[in-house]
């Protein structure tokens, strides 16, 4: 499980050193690819696979399915960290999330999130006001 925030930055090179906590469960592989709210989503490779199994049982004759499967799959990269803990963000991806320098690190359950640090402070800031408000609505009973 993912927890906690962290502001690491790029490199000149494109490389995020991950947070000493994540590592282990990154170690074996992992899939960057676009999330919603224009920032990415690191999963482990086990959960990825097992994520991307009911996508691609979707039938193609619907256009949204079709669609989604294009965007995850056309953004997707699967890397290694190396023996630091590093992982090359490709170009297009930090084109896509906004990335330069600062960025924020989000553990968010199942995955990973990677944000520009400008973005994450304005999404937080507008979730903050209603996060107390919305478990009952999209948990109930939590």
């Amino acid at each position: 499980m993912f927890l906690g925030t962290h502001t690491p930055k790029l490199d000149e090179k494109g490389r995020l050193i991950l947070p000493a906590k994540f590592r282990e469960e990154l170690a074996e592989g992992l899939v960057i690819t676009r999330a919603q709210d224009r920032c990415l989503a690191i999963y482990p490779m086990a959960t990825f696979v097992e994520m991307t199994k009911s996508i691609s049982t979707a039938p193609t004759s619907v256009k949204q399915v079709r669609d989604f499967q294009r965007m995850l799959a056309a953004g997707a990269s699967d890397e290694k960290p190396d023996k630091q803990g590093r992982i090359t963000i490709p170009q297009q991806l930090r084109g896509y999330a906004g990335l330069q320098t600062n960025v924020v690190v989000v553990g968010a359950i199942n995955r990973v999130e990677v944000w520009d640090a400008g973005a994450w402070e304005e999404y937080s800031a507008q979730q903050e006001s209603t996060f107390a408000e919305m478990n009952e609505e999209v948990f109930p009973g939590m």
